[in-house]
């Protein structure tokens, strides 16, 4: 379901897990692989990415819609991740290898930079079209990372963005031919390794600090 692999102080997430959505089992996962990161000493960067066409497509409506009592705490769990990404104490870069749909996107964005494959695959907040709002917690998120003009229009239009499209609307940092994804990923991350840590993380909380209550955290 998730995999760990080290390139040198850089670790690669990987999503492996068909369309990458959360349900208990991968957001536990997800969880325990930030815990295993962060208990690093010394230097250290995090590059996430799925596997295939996806990056992630968000929430496992199917599984929570079945979950019953097993679904109680999992939203906020789901919020806990993205706070977790948003102020992870090392530069995080997310590799989008493909789509990135609702949860998907919003874990995308909470990283410090991304990397999007340029010829296919779609980065898309489509909670208008499916009549489920945003949180509070995934507004806040988004917000303390995507231009306001953006935001207004994935928001509010369910826009599904390609590659080049999200490069010129601010949502992604660079792009990369699908087989080049992650090794460019790895290669900003590398460059990253040195910087302190613990600096790191006492500017992301000043500049992430309110989002990150939203989460919970």
């Amino acid at each position: 379901m998730i995999g760990l692999e080290w390139r040198g102080h850089v670790a690669v997430l990987r999503m492996e897990e068909g369309e990458n959505r959360f349900n208990r089992a991968s957001v536990d996962a997800l969880h325990a692989a930030l815990d295993e990161v962060a208990a690093v000493e010394g230097p250290v960067a995090l590059v996430t990415t799925g596997a295939g066409r996806f990056y992630s497509n968000g929430l496992d409506l199917d599984w929570l819609a079945g979950a019953g009592d097993g679904a109680g705490g999992f939203i906020q769990d789901v919020h806990r991740l993205l706070g977790r990404v948003l102020g992870f104490p090392a530069l995080t870069v997310a590799a989008v290898n493909g789509h990135a749909f609702a949860g998907g996107a919003m874990l995308a964005t909470a990283h410090d930079h991304l990397v999007m494959r340029t010829d296919r695959g779609y980065w898309c907040l489509p909670e208008v079209d499916l009549g489920l709002p945003l949180t509070d917690a995934m507004f806040a998120v988004l917000a303390a990372r995507l231009p306001r003009h953006t935001l207004e229009q994935a928001a509010l239009t369910g826009r599904r963005y390609t590659g080049p499209e999200a490069l010129a609307a601010g949502i992604v940092d660079e792009l990369a031919a699908e087989d080049e994804v992650v090794d460019r990923a790895v290669v900003w991350a590398t460059a990253m390794v040195d910087k302190n840590r613990d600096v790191v993380a006492a500017h992301k909380q000043l500049l992430y600090g309110d989002a990150r209550r939203a989460c919970g955290l």
